[in-house]
């Protein structure tokens, strides 16, 4: 997974955001347009969005609000457009901040810093009885280690990530198997029912991993 998307339709000024970015040791991606913003995310996910609101094509509004149907990555809306609408109807959308151009770096770096901090720096997450150890990618239910597959620890981790929400099978496929050619989409189908059997009391009556038919999956 991407570290941090940029979606800057401005090549000079995403290419130089993106040395200082990668001179802080984060991996990042580039989109000159929404679509291809999209398509990417798609694909490769990204920990942190870096949107653009004037984008060819569709806009960062738009973005921000795909974006939002199926996850809760950080968005953080860099733009021109300073007027008051604008930046409520980012923050309506649901981007975490918004940042008017030109704009400092080093605000722009200590920002970043501080979100990757609160969202990724948890070493370890607690679920009733269930604890994962994000570092060691472990799982352990009622203090007994479980068994896990890389492919399973992903999967939950994902999920549990989006508590709550109705991830659409494409976009879980992407986000854990991506490109990978010898898998297929059914696949999930298979990882969900072994993830059901660790992790569930009672794993035909599963009360985590919730299906929601004809959309998806949710960890309730």
């Amino acid at each position: 997974m991407t570290d941090i998307l940029i979606v800057e339709d401005d090549k000079e000024l995403a290419e130089l955001l993106c040395d200082f970015l990668r001179a802080e040791n984060y991996t990042v991606s580039i989109a000159e347009t929404g679509e291809k913003a999209l398509s990417l995310y798609e694909k490769y996910g990204a920990r942190l969005v870096l949107l653009d609101i004037m984008l060819p094509g569709t806009d960062g509004f738009a973005v921000c609000t795909k974006i939002r149907e199926n996850s809760n990555t950080p968005i953080l809306i860099v733009s021109a457009k300073t007027s008051k609408e604008d930046k409520l109807g980012g923050l309506i959308l649901g981007a975490d901040d918004y940042i008017e151009k030109p704009y400092d770096i080093d605000i722009m770096l200590a920002k970043i810093s501080g979100i990757f901090k609160r969202r990724y720096a948890v070493s370890e997450i607690t679920e009733g009885d269930l604890t994962i150890n994000c570092e060691t990618r472990t799982v352990r239910k009622n203090g007994v280690s479980l068994s896990m597959t890389a492919k399973e620890f992903d999967l939950l981790l994902l999920l549990i990530e989006n508590k709550g929400r109705t991830l659409s099978k494409d976009y879980i496929f992407n986000k854990v198997w991506g490109f990978d050619s010898f898998s297929e989409p059914q696949t999930l189908t298979v990882h969900i029912k072994w993830l059901r059997q660790k992790i569930e009391d009672d794993p035909k009556k599963p009360k985590r991993i919730l299906t929601v038919w004809g959309k998806g999956y949710r960890f309730g």
